[in-house]
């Protein structure tokens, strides 16, 4: 590999992610470019969709190609969030031939893993059209994908939930079960209320019952209903009554998510959104 250019726009994560894919690939050197193609041959080639989806991580796989020689210049055609057909040319590269055929395959591997989950949450998002919903993504991401992978959720035209431990309280099952009474609940809200006066505070309901108990409590900000039927979706937006931001969550399909956006809740969460999607089929080729 040559130099690398010297700005990147990209966070510290997404750089060392590039850099971990690229030495897992790379290694001590591409022997099968070192010895195939003479090292004077500059070529122009080109990524090709070889099916309709949207645009996610352009900006990713133009740095790995920046990486590999400062000489090849990538440009992306469609912007994050664009929408494309089969046979649409997704970027242009040009440059030494060598640089190119080593960052193929991992250029690629961004930006079909990117351009998977903007694809698929698009279908999501479309699928609750006209319903005043939102598409929820969730922490089911590929570890160290994160960052990208929400991001490919917010070019799909989805919302991106909390983005880890750290930026939203959420009282799932398992610590109410560790945490005791409502009384102990409330004291642990008020804390966090007067410690971290901004942080969104989200408990879990799986009864309606339960849910009946929340709603007494201070300081809530949302409630996720937990793998609940539509009927009882229905009967818990008519209980909350406008108080809280209701989140619907728990095995929503394609299949599924028009009637749960029905119900009137204000979010659906979706882990397949980023743990099922497929990455989408496209290709270098060199003209």
């Amino acid at each position: 590999m040559q130099p690398q250019k010297a700005l990147s726009p990209l966070d510290l994560t997404t750089e060392e992610l590039i850099h971990a894919a690229i030495v897992e690939d790379v290694g001590t050197g591409d022997v099968t470019a070192t010895y195939f193609v003479p090292e004077e041959s500059v070529a122009r080639a080109v990524i090709v969709a070889r099916e309709p989806g949207v645009m996610s991580g352009a900006e990713i796989a133009v740095r790995v190609f920046a990486l590999m020689d400062a000489r090849i210049e990538a440009r992306a055609l469609k912007s994050n969030g664009e929408a494309f057909v089969k046979g649409d040319v997704l970027m242009e590269i040009s440059g030494p031939t060598r640089a190119i055929l080593t960052g193929e395959r991992t250029a690629l591997n961004f930006l079909q893993r990117l351009c998977g989950v903007a694809t698929q949450t698009r279908r999501y998002v479309e699928a609750v059209k006209p319903y005043p919903v939102q598409v929820w993504d969730t922490r089911k991401t590929t570890p160290g994908w994160r960052l990208l992978e929400k991001a490919a959720v917010k070019a799909g035209g989805g919302t991106n939930h909390r983005m880890g431990l750290y930026d939203q309280v959420m009282v799932k099952d398992n610590h109410i079960a560790a945490h005791g009474s409502s009384e102990q609940l409330q004291v642990a809200i008020d804390r966090v209320k007067g410690e971290r006066p901004s942080t969104r505070i989200q408990l879990e309901c799986d009864t309606l019952e339960q849910m009946e108990s929340f709603l007494k409590l201070h300081g809530v900000d949302m409630l996720l209903l937990d793998n609940m039927g539509c009927e009882k979706l229905c009967d818990a937006v008519q209980m909350n009554a406008g108080r809280l931001w209701l989140e619907a969550s728990g095995g929503i399909t394609l299949e599924t998510i028009r009637d749960v956006a029905a119900t009137g809740v204000n979010a659906i969460s979706v882990g397949a959104l980023t743990h099922s999607a497929r990455a989408l089929d496209l290709g270098l080729d060199f003209v």
